[in-house]
């Protein structure tokens, strides 16, 4: 199988095409996730919507917007309502991890990497076959 994220953007606008590619694949649609980490000392959050492996191919997308939503403690992020609203809509439960910056990594891919195995060890997708 394959497991692959495939970036959107940073989450500005990208989380509309985040939201339409959950719509229209509701039939496929497995989980939302939130990776909240620390960029500089500022909170980010990162949205995920991971799809079922296609069943010719055994591909599985994982759709992100990567670390372009801040987060606050203070106040509301209109973002984050509106993607709690969205999964609420499609009766699933947003899953929240803490994990480490992308900017730790040498390379986007190997961030990715790194986020595939804690997926799979916390049972979120599936492991290799």
């Amino acid at each position: 199988m394959i497991q692959r994220f495939i970036e959107l953007g940073q989450g500005y606008s990208d989380i509309y095409e985040l939201f339409e590619i959950a719509k229209h694949n509701t039939h496929r649609l497995q989980h939302f996730i939130m990776l909240r980490t620390v960029i500089d000392n500022q909170p980010k959050a990162s949205f995920v919507v991971v799809l079922h492996p296609t069943t010719e191919g055994k591909f599985q997308p994982l759709y992100v917007c990567r670390e372009g939503i801040t987060l606050s403690e203070t106040k509301a992020n209109k973002r984050v309502e509106l993607f709690e609203q969205f999964a609420n809509s499609l009766d699933k439960n947003i899953i929240v991890l803490d994990v480490k910056p992308s900017t730790m990594f040498s390379e986007t891919e190997l961030y990715y990497q790194h986020l595939i195995g804690i997926l799979r060890m916390n049972r979120y997708i599936s492991p290799l076959q």
